[in-house]
């Protein structure tokens, strides 16, 4: 197995610095923070009772994070679009925001294109391409993200701003303290598993070393949901790897019994648990009970609790948390984190269509 200790490794399968992008989450997340707090939208926008943004992959995840953040408080329904489609019930009192990182999204074109029909207000975050040019065309807002990585290393720009929008709007409450709190809570965390910390003392390094050879099958609840929704996709992009993810308590309805079968699936399964104390009680029963029925079918699995106070620190560190374990991943499995090649030759098939 590869030696994450070693750091010849990281130069040889990391030429374009993956890891720089992931810490550089904690200061991202304050600079995306400040550019939200001073980016004026028109008067009439504060006019609206439900957002829908618009996006796909690392570009849509902001937005899952900003419902599940912003359920714990605001009565206005936020809804993730990944479709081609812009939902029927968009109207004047809708805020559709298109996220694109490279503007060129053709599904979030389409949909942001049928948006333009509408007598919705409209807001666009991006750094540029076709995306820019029709929002100037038409005079709609545009937030610039001024960073260079993959989209899915810049969450910061994909999730903050919604966040900072959204109390400009009065959608949610202040939540400067905690941004404040969560980008140091981030930056702790990360003395703790980035790669100058040793396998022995590091618990990210620790869990991918487990997870190699194995199926990842991440469990989320409540407002940490999506975190175990980005651990799924930053192990299928970082580390180029099969993995799923389900949610309590509906797993518990379904999931769990197909435990059973087939039976030499078990050797090769690693579930992990994300945790927050801010969950319901009945569903930290649950996932007691669940290990226990994991044990009992002889699936390894480990739980991953949160740090911090807030619930945007909570979910962040576990973001954070898996963001490492699917970069170490990577590395074991002997692959450079950065490139996405299918998906490279999926959009060029597309486009020749």
């Amino acid at each position: 197995m590869i030696d994450l200790d070693n750091p010849e490794v990281y130069q040889r399968l990391d030429p374009a610095g993956m890891r720089e992008c992931i810490r550089e989450l904690p200061q991202q997340c304050l600079k995306a923070w400040q550019q939200a707090l001073s980016f004026k939208l028109p008067r009439p926008y504060s006019k609206i009772d439900r957002i829908v943004i618009l996006g796909m992959g690392g570009s849509a995840i902001g937005g899952d994070l900003l419902n599940s953040l912003a359920s714990l408080e605001s009565k206005t329904p936020i809804s993730v679009c990944r479709d081609y489609n812009l939902p029927h019930f968009v109207d004047a009192n809708t805020l559709v925001i298109a996220s694109s990182y490279s503007g060129m999204t053709e599904e979030t074109l389409s949909a942001f294109d049928q948006a333009l029909a509408t007598p919705a207000k409209k807001l666009v975050i991006t750094t540029g391409g076709k995306l820019k040019a029709i929002a100037e065309q038409n005079k709609i807002p545009v937030l610039i993200v001024d960073y260079k990585a993959p989209p899915r290393a810049a969450l910061a720009h994909s999730f903050v701003p919604l966040l900072g929008i959204c109390q400009n709007l009065g959608i949610v409450s202040d939540k400067s303290k905690d941004v404040a709190e969560m980008a140091q809570v981030l930056q702790d965390l990360q003395e703790t598993i980035d790669e100058n910390r040793p396998l022995k003392s590091n618990p990210a390094k620790q869990l991918a070393a487990k997870l190699y050879d194995h199926l990842a099958v991440i469990y989320g609840a409540g407002f940490v949901a999506t975190a175990a929704q980005r651990w799924k996709t930053q192990i299928n992009e970082n580390s180029k790897a099969w993995a799923f993810y389900e949610i309590f308590p509906e797993l518990n309805h379904n999931a769990v019994v197909g435990y059973e079968f087939p039976a030499d699936l078990a050797q090769k399964l690693f579930v992990v648990f994300l945790r927050s104390p801010r969950l319901h009680p009945r569903t930290l029963i649950r996932y007691k009970l669940t290990a226990e029925m994991l044990s009992n079918a002889k699936v390894s699995h480990e739980i991953v609790d949160s740090s911090g106070e807030s619930a945007l620190s909570q979910m962040m560190s576990l973001v954070f948390f898996g963001d490492w374990v699917s970069y170490y991943l990577a590395l074991l499995n002997e692959t450079d984190p950065s490139p996405v090649k299918v998906i490279d030759f999926l959009k060029k098939r597309l486009a020749e269509s």
